[in-house]
């Protein structure tokens, strides 16, 4: 289904509904390179929502494995949904993440896409989930959790770390032209462990 080395999926090729949030495209392409990913690593996706990061990871870390994990079950079968259309295959968790992350192996990379209110628990439970050399990917449209996040990834002594925001303008044809049509800011922490 995509035959690309590269991230970055067009969104419309995921089975989407309107209570499912799904990463757009370019804000997930950018997610993905920043984790630095190589064949064979293993990653864990927190808020795994449609499964759009999820599917892009498997695809990624060929011949590694792939934890997504929500608490929705709707977020849960749209995940399992797309995996099945991209033949790509992850274990994929219900369950909030404070109480699936304790339970998962070390992995090499994990991507942060909602803390539930809850951020510097998960992005802590998050890094002891990560091997020394790993990377974290935390991203919000929320300033509150951009804060508590850039304050516990502070604490918590991290290398490399990053602040990104991204802001996307996507064309659209009106009747007199083009204009370009901006989607909703998005903050992103990188760092490694």
């Amino acid at each position: 289904m995509w035959a690309y080395r590269t991230p970055g999926i067009p969104d419309e090729l995921f089975e989407r509904t309107e209570d499912v949030p799904i990463t757009k495209e370019d804000v997930r392409a950018l997610a993905i390179s920043k984790l630095r990913l190589k064949e064979g690593y293993s990653a864990i996706d927190v808020g795994c929502g449609s499964g759009s990061i999820t599917v892009e990871l498997c695809l990624q870390t060929k011949g590694g494995q792939v934890y997504a994990i929500d608490f929705d079950s709707n977020a849960i079968e749209l995940t399992k949904k797309n995996l099945a259309k991209f033949g790509t295959e992850a274990q994929v968790i219900l369950g909030k993440a404070q109480d699936v992350l304790p339970a998962l192996p070390q992995v090499d990379a994990v991507i942060v896409g909602g803390t539930w209110g809850d951020t510097r628990q998960v992005i802590q439970l998050a890094m002891d989930r990560l091997k020394k050399g790993g990377r974290i990917v935390i991203d919000t449209i929320l300033i509150e959790t951009m804060y508590q996040a850039l304050a516990a990834v502070g604490e918590m002594g991290l290398k490399d770390v990053d602040v990104t925001q991204v802001t996307i303008a996507k064309a659209r044809k009106v009747t007199t032209g083009t204009m370009m049509l901006a989607r909703n800011p998005v903050m992103m922490i990188s760092a490694t462990k």
